[in-house]
């Protein structure tokens, strides 16, 4: 066989070998890039994620400039001006005719003026959503799918891709970027902060932020445990085993102070008023299920495949972060005990990961690179008999809080939604009723009881020792 003319002729093979030497260094650095990463060369601020507030902007979100007025000021008098297109009281009938001047023709504004600022797109994505979500929810009832005006819809849009983020109400307009402290020579803490907007101006709305927002806040603490974790290169020896011991007992504790912040949202929220007053404004396209109303953005190519669901607690980057911390499966890859219930099979397993399409694009980067990351504690407490029980610790309160979280969705959601449910709420039977009944949705759409059910049961099979 004449092997030299089998051989590729000398520019074909020049060709190969360049296209493979390009395909190795590609590989190499993306390789470097990826163990530096893990590595954790990059600080939390590189994810714009602060010491003293966490996923809160490390500074108050000043007004847009002057060009912007015609947002800032529809903003400011939107709920003096606006109220929800169902509703028939006197009050909101008078209200009618000033909607319909309310939503008059503006014009497209150019934000290109914005792009290099992140407080500033913050500022404009929060103006613009809940300007969306005050134009739509304050129309007459319809079947017919929702026209959003270019003139909100296009800006949003371009506002949104250059922050990574959904075009439409989120938990960050609403909660994140919706304080700002009282006293602006301090930072932003539990003890030095108010809410900035509502939709319905009751104080049963602003209070409902404030309990969100303490409990981001409370997880401050929470991010720095878990930074303290992924900074140690190996835990081989007694001091780090022990101040990771440490670390989750204390995690467990702040988790049990989430939970309690929940809890405290019920004095100052009536589920009534929640319900009916504050919660249809944050319904998002097709939010009543598969056949509800599409909302249209006018101006925007492909407007149905943006993520238009509006806003959850679920997207809150704080508990993203402490599920992947502790290795919470809730997409069932593991084989863990007890085995999944049908109903947790039938579940929305990727509704957790689709949650992050709905956060800031660099706190999703963070959860990406907690994703990505080969330290395992769980896998390291199953590995280290004196690690056990913390870990454990940590996981029963994750679960403890995912029970209240269904308590407080029963009180405000699924009692309200059933008009013969009177008295307590007796959470499981409720849940079980409701499954057969018909599914009550969240926000988002999602089949609530399902959902939540799902989503404690998952955290439970984390746990190491089996109750």
């Amino acid at each position: 066989m004449d092997v030299i003319n089998i051989l590729p002729s000398p520019p074909h093979f020049f060709r190969l070998f360049f296209r493979l030497a390009m395909s190795l260094l590609h590989s190499t650095l993306n390789t470097n890039r990826r163990r530096a990463l893990l590595e954790n060369r990059f600080s939390q601020t590189d994810f714009d994620i602060h010491s003293d507030s966490g996923f809160f902007p490390s500074r108050q979100l000043d007004r847009l400039p002057d060009v912007f007025d015609i947002w800032e000021d529809a903003l400011a008098h939107a709920n003096s001006k606006l109220a929800l297109g169902e509703d028939d009281s006197e009050e909101a009938i008078a209200k009618r005719r000033q909607g319909e001047d309310w939503r008059s023709a503006w014009p497209v504004l150019a934000t290109e003026g914005l792009h290099d600022d992140l407080r500033l797109l913050q500022r404009a994505h929060m103006v613009l959503s809940w300007l969306v979500s005050f134009y739509v929810h304050s129309l007459p009832a319809s079947k017919d799918d929702i026209i959003v005006p270019k003139s909100l819809a296009v800006p949003l849009v371009t506002i949104s891709r250059r922050l990574g983020i959904a075009p439409i109400l989120t938990f960050a307009d609403t909660v994140l970027w919706n304080c700002e402290p009282v006293d602006s020579s301090r930072p932003l803490s539990a003890n030095n902060f108010r809410i900035v907007n509502a939709f319905s101006g009751t104080e049963d709305e602003k209070n409902f932020y404030i309990a969100s927002a303490k409990a981001e806040l409370r997880g401050v603490e929470m991010l720095q445990i878990i930074d303290d974790f992924h900074s140690i290169p190996k835990y081989e020896d007694l001091t780090m085993i022990s101040k990771l011991s440490r670390d989750l007992n204390r995690l467990a504790v702040i988790v049990d102070d989430i939970s309690k912040v929940i809890q405290s949202v019920r004095p100052g929220c009536e589920p009534h008023v929640f319900y009916f007053n504050v919660r249809p404004w944050f319904e998002g396209s097709g939010s009543q299920g598969p056949t509800a109303p599409k909302w249209i953005y006018e101006g925007v190519e492909e407007s149905d495949k943006l993520d238009l669901s509006g806003p959850s607690a679920g997207q809150s980057s704080v508990m993203h972060a402490l599920d992947l911390f502790l290795d919470i499966d809730h997409k069932l890859r593991e084989r863990r005990l007890p085995a999944p219930t049908d109903g947790n099979k039938r579940a929305d397993h990727g509704f957790m990961e689709r949650m992050r399409r709905y956060m800031p694009g660099k706190h999703r980067e963070y959860l990406n690179f907690l994703a990505a990351t080969p330290k395992s504690v769980r896998a390291l407490a199953q590995s280290i008999p004196m690690l056990r029980d913390p870990y454990d610790n940590a996981v029963l309160a994750l679960k403890r809080l995912r029970n209240e979280h269904m308590k407080i969705a029963c009180l405000y959601i699924v009692s309200m939604s059933r008009s013969g449910v009177r008295g307590g709420c007796p959470v499981s039977a409720m849940m079980d009723r409701l499954e057969v009944r018909g599914p009550v949705r969240g926000t988002g759409g999602n089949e609530l009881s399902v959902l939540l059910k799902a989503g404690r049961d998952a955290t439970g099979r984390a746990m190491l020792k089996k109750l």
